[in-house]
């Protein structure tokens, strides 16, 4: 099994939303993203999509955009995003998932010996924000019920998130800290786009590697973890 990662699709959800108002480089993106999968996943191969799938605002106009990635090949693992306003209930978003497609919420998957953690994350709090405090601190219950989950399962961990981990100059947080202090072998996640990319660290600290696969960093390519694209 190879684990590929690709973040950040923002599919339209039913509604007229070209991704090309960000910069041409978005022309056709899904279609180039489409391509590249089905030229380097097979069915026994697992994609995680940590955040923003999808621009609908209800699961129903999502609905369309989940089918279209569930068609592609191999196993997903999704991950809400902080635009992914579709992502309501578990209970109700995990009966109309298309087969082979996974909801990662705060607790764990397991393919192959290899558990897979995660929660959205949030904006490091680095004013006196007392609700952006709030909402990170919630995140890190979330995240450590996650990795406690996953450690008594053993075996290799990789954990995702929507917001990077560590802060703009590649230091540590406390969700970063946190993670850490469970030892997973990789982190993945997205969020980043465009000026913002320069900051994403992508690379090993700690011993734990760090990939920022947001798809237009990747020039709408998926990335494999375990082997250099």
């Amino acid at each position: 099994m190879k684990i590929f990662a690709i973040s950040d699709l923002h599919l339209p959800g039913g509604a007229n939303k070209p991704m090309d108002v960000f910069g041409r480089h978005w022309e056709g993106h899904f279609d180039r993203i489409c391509a590249d999968w089905r030229s380097r996943v097979t069915q026994e191969d697992l994609v995680v999509l940590p955040g923003d799938l999808s621009w609908a605002m209800q699961l129903k106009e999502a609905q369309k955009d989940l089918d279209a990635v569930g068609a592609l090949p191999g196993i997903k693992i999704i991950l809400r995003g902080n635009h992914d306003y579709w992502w309501g209930s578990l209970t109700q978003l995990r009966a109309v998932l298309p087969k082979g497609m996974y909801a990662l919420q705060n607790d764990t998957v397991t393919f192959d010996g290899v558990t897979f953690c995660g929660s959205r994350g949030w904006t490091h709090p680095t004013d006196a924000d007392e609700e952006t405090r709030k909402i990170y601190q919630r995140e890190l219950i979330r995240l450590r019920m996650s990795l406690e989950a996953g450690q008594k399962k053993g075996g290799r961990m990789i954990v995702l998130t929507h917001y990077p981990p560590l802060d703009e100059h590649h230091g540590h947080t406390p969700m970063s800290e946190l993670i850490a202090s469970f030892a997973p072998t990789d982190v993945i996640y997205g969020h980043l786009h465009g000026a913002s990319l320069k900051n994403a660290f992508n690379g090993t600290l700690d011993g734990i590697r760090y990939h920022c696969v947001s798809c237009d960093g990747l020039g709408f390519r998926l990335k494999c973890i375990d082997q250099e694209d």
